[in-house]
């Protein structure tokens, strides 16, 4: 059902006044959009005929926004930033289909982008765009279409597709391995042990699983995979590392397995899109693509 057209201000309306109640003044939104200050303030007092409702306190010549003006600006500026972004799509791409893709740095960087290629190449229309993201967020106040979610727990309102377990192992220097003589996963508890923010009881489960008390000492704390592999490669202690991360790095010899088997992480890799809401045919496309590509390296 479409809403009555008074509801529906225009962009120059609605652009006026998200600028004045950024910039905190008609002079700075007119310097913003290039339109004079008379025409900034007869926007605004148009947008408050349309919508009936006074948007702005008015003492002499300066304009201050009402608390409800500030939450609707709040809103404006999420709809004006999702048409522009849906504009600058249209015009790099109009001929397919544009995906705002979060991704966690690491995997972003180390397993999915040597792969992107072949993506690409099966689906030349489609334009990708990358933002990295640490932590879950609201698709609703985030302009992304999906997102890369590593976790045990579902992603709040969202469809997800599990790609992977995570598995890890025990890595270090080669010349750490031989200068501390590590025959055993007992030895490893001498070392320093790397610590990361988002697995804090990591070296907990490791040690548990080969029959060892926890570790009595820590090392060095990372909130990211990849500061801590470069510390491992340079010596300065053990890493506990997804498989698909560290096995190129003991491929090149930068990195050798420390003595221990590899175990079950704490959670999983998911590719996760808001639920309820039809995949478009980018996010289908790549869906289908991320899902092949794991089962084929799975084999």
């Amino acid at each position: 059902m479409s809403l009555p057209r008074r509801y529906l201000p225009s962009i120059s309306l609605l652009s006026a006044f998200e600028a004045v109640c950024r910039t905190g003044s008609t002079a700075a939104a007119a310097r913003e959009l290039s339109l004079t200050q008379g025409a900034v303030s007869r926007l605004v007092q148009t947008l408050e005929g349309q919508l009936g409702v006074q948007l702005f306190r008015r003492e002499g010549r300066r304009l201050t926004p009402t608390e409800a003006a500030l939450a609707y600006a709040r809103d404006v500026r999420k709809a004006l930033d999702l048409i522009g972004r849906a504009s600058l799509g249209l015009r790099a791409n109009p001929g397919g289909g544009v995906l705002n893709l979060a991704i966690l740095p690491t995997f972003g960087t180390r397993w999915l982008a040597p792969r992107l290629a072949a993506f690409l190449a099966e689906n030349p229309g489609v334009t990708l765009n990358l933002g990295t993201r640490m932590r879950p967020f609201d698709f609703a106040t985030e302009t992304f279409d999906a997102a890369i979610h590593f976790g045990i727990r579902p992603w709040p309102e969202a469809e997800h597709l599990m790609l992977f377990e995570e598995r890890i192992l025990a890595t270090c220097s080669p010349d750490l391995a031989a200068a501390q003589r590590l025959r055993g996963p007992e030895d490893l508890l001498k070392q320093s042990l790397f610590q990361l923010e988002s697995r804090p009881n990591a070296w907990m489960s490791w040690c548990a699983h080969h029959g060892l008390p926890a570790p009595s000492r820590g090392g060095l704390m990372f909130d990211q995979f990849a500061p801590m592999l470069q510390a491992a490669v340079h010596g300065l202690g053990i890493a506990l590392l997804p498989e698909f991360l560290a096995r190129p790095e003991i491929a090149e010899g930068r990195l050798v397995a420390a003595p221990g088997e590899v175990v079950s992480g704490v959670g999983a890799y998911h590719l996760v899109w808001p639920a309820g809401v039809t995949p478009s045919p980018a996010l289908a496309a790549f869906r289908d693509w991320i899902g092949r590509t794991v089962a084929e390296a799975a084999q």
